[in-house]
């Protein structure tokens, strides 16, 4: 079967779906990884066994939280997914995650960026 954008986007969606939404952080690297795993979250560590651990402990600590995926762009071998993470007891964030695939279309490589949602903004645009 050709791999294609659209096919790399959608599994790369249903990964972050899978991981964080359903709380199934060792089904999603199982299925939707690559041989390796580069993390480049600083409070992550690098490697599946890292990801699996530190998403476990995350979903055993904050039950209900959930990620919207607002936008999916494809670069190449990276997707982009512009997020909204929803937390328990209020706290939000809009997050960028870039992915990178290898040639098979299987996640190998991970970077993203967080900021909290503020309570006031200088414009009207909103963060989505």
């Amino acid at each position: 079967m050709q791999r294609t954008s659209e096919a790399d986007k959608a599994n790369v969606i249903a990964f972050y779906e899978m991981m964080f939404n359903d709380c199934r952080p060792a089904d999603a690297i199982a299925t939707y990884t690559g041989a390796e795993y580069i993390q480049h979250n600083p409070h992550v560590g690098d490697g599946k066994d890292a990801f699996i651990a530190y998403f476990e402990k995350m979903a055993q600590e904050y039950p209900g939280k959930r990620v919207e995926v607002k936008r999916a762009f494809v670069d190449g071998q990276h997707v982009i997914l512009h997020c909204h993470q929803i937390w328990p007891e209020g706290l939000e964030y809009a997050g960028i995650d870039i992915f990178r695939l290898d040639d098979d279309g299987k996640i190998i490589e991970h970077w993203d960026v967080l900021q909290v949602l503020p309570d006031q903004s200088s414009n009207d645009n909103g963060m989505f």
